[in-house]
């Protein structure tokens, strides 16, 4: 039976690699529904060759350009902030992969939950700020959760060998970045070019700041908790520069099963489609003699503060990721546009945290004012920060 994919975010590395998927795994996997914020000219070309049933534009402003450029066409486009979940919700769509980066994503992922469809999920908001909320509905409409990014998707693979009750501990995996072995002085001078330099993956902006802080870790942390329902205590963190073994799985009775491959987004992109099948696809064969070795190592909790700070959120809950997760997002742009040093970024972070009143996290609403607050307070504090610096100034 045809199955029908609506990938949110599809001019994006993520969205462009899931069209490359689909491409090759033929007529049975047909993409009915593509969305775009802003690059309006890459989505006509990729709606021009995979003529989807669906479109979505989720900045207004874009729309009516789009619609010029596809005069003609039969295809029903959707504009504006809400066309996103009117994509997911509609008929004809299977799997909604998302992979929209921020909050924005976030009414179309638990609309698509609520109407049972299967989620593949690329970006790391839906978890981090609505785990509880998305499993709960996701559970209640019966929404398959399907890990896209390369650690998740290793674990949940590894999973097959055994029942949730049955795992000892989960060991996510990651690079060490550009900063593996640096200690916390060595941090206070890194520049922007030196955080932009990522020795093994190629990757956009903020992203490749989350690796060098080891956020994308600790994210990936509170993303397990929720998508695996085991307690953080059993979530472990290791450095494996060589990026082959993406995550492990030990089970109770001592036996640790792997998920292998090369760094290659396209094979965890194809198992959340084709799930649980596993078919011929277009990721790259993985030769271990070539490898020859593979090395592993704790992160340095003293260097990396942001993944202990993660833990301390996964147990709080409620609100708090919300809250660590956008302070993050306004923290690495300050950082990126050089009003802020690299080691400031997880200062603001604490700062948000330890400032913030957890509330509850019943609804998305009140993970949206979360987020809110946590931007306004980062914004302040930079702003203070940076009228207390002008009077020093003056004073001297």
């Amino acid at each position: 039976m045809s199955r029908g994919i609506a990938i949110l975010g599809s001019t994006g590395s993520v969205g462009r690699n899931a069209l490359r998927v689909t491409d090759a795994l033929g007529p049975d996997y047909a993409v009915v529904g593509l969305s775009a914020h802003s690059s309006i000219e890459l989505l006509a070309e990729q709606v021009r060759r995979y003529k989807p049933r669906y479109v979505a534009v989720s900045n207004g402003d874009c729309a009516g350009r789009f619609r010029a450029l596809m005069d003609g066409w039969d295809t029903e486009i959707l504009a504006g902030r809400e066309s996103l979940a009117e994509l997911a919700q509609s008929d004809g769509v299977d799997t909604v992969l998302t992979a929209v980066v921020g909050a924005a994503g976030l009414p179309s992922v638990l609309a698509a939950a609520q109407c049972g469809k299967r989620l593949a999920i690329a970006n790391k908001e839906p978890l981090v700020v609505a785990g509880e909320l998305l499993t709960r509905i996701a559970k209640e409409n019966g929404s398959m959760l399907l890990p896209v990014d390369s650690e998740h998707s290793a674990v949940f693979q590894a999973m097959q060998s055994g029942t949730t009750s049955e795992i000892r501990r989960i060991i996510l995996t990651g690079s060490g970045g550009p900063f593996r072995g640096a200690s916390r002085q060595d941090l206070e001078r890194v520049t922007r070019e030196q955080a932009l330099s990522h020795p093994t993956w190629r990757m956009g902006p903020k992203i490749t700041i989350d690796s060098a802080t080891m956020m994308n870790k600790a994210l990936e942390v509170i993303e397990a908790r929720w998508l695996f329902d085991v307690p953080v205590e059993k979530i472990e963190v290791l450095i494996h520069p060589e990026s082959i073994v993406h995550s492990l799985v030990e089970f109770v009775d001592g036996s640790v099963v792997a998920q292998l491959g090369e760094p290659d987004m396209c094979l965890p992109i194809q198992y959340a489609l084709t799930y649980p099948k596993r078919v011929p696809g277009i990721a790259k064969p993985l030769r271990l003699e070539e490898i020859a070795e593979l090395h592993f190592e704790r992160p340095e909790p003293g260097t990396f503060r942001a993944l202990t700070l993660a833990y301390d959120v996964a147990r709080i809950g409620g609100t708090a990721p919300a809250v660590f997760n956008a302070a993050n997002e306004a923290a690495v742009e300050a950082f990126l546009d050089g009003r802020i040093r690299f080691v400031q970024i997880v200062e603001l972070i604490e700062h948000c945290l330890d400032t913030h009143e957890v509330g509850r996290a019943n609804t998305l609403e009140e993970l949206l004012e979360a987020d809110a607050w946590a931007r306004t307070q980062v914004a302040d504090r930079l702003e203070h920060e940076t009228h207390g610096a002008k009077r020093r100034a003056q004073q001297r």
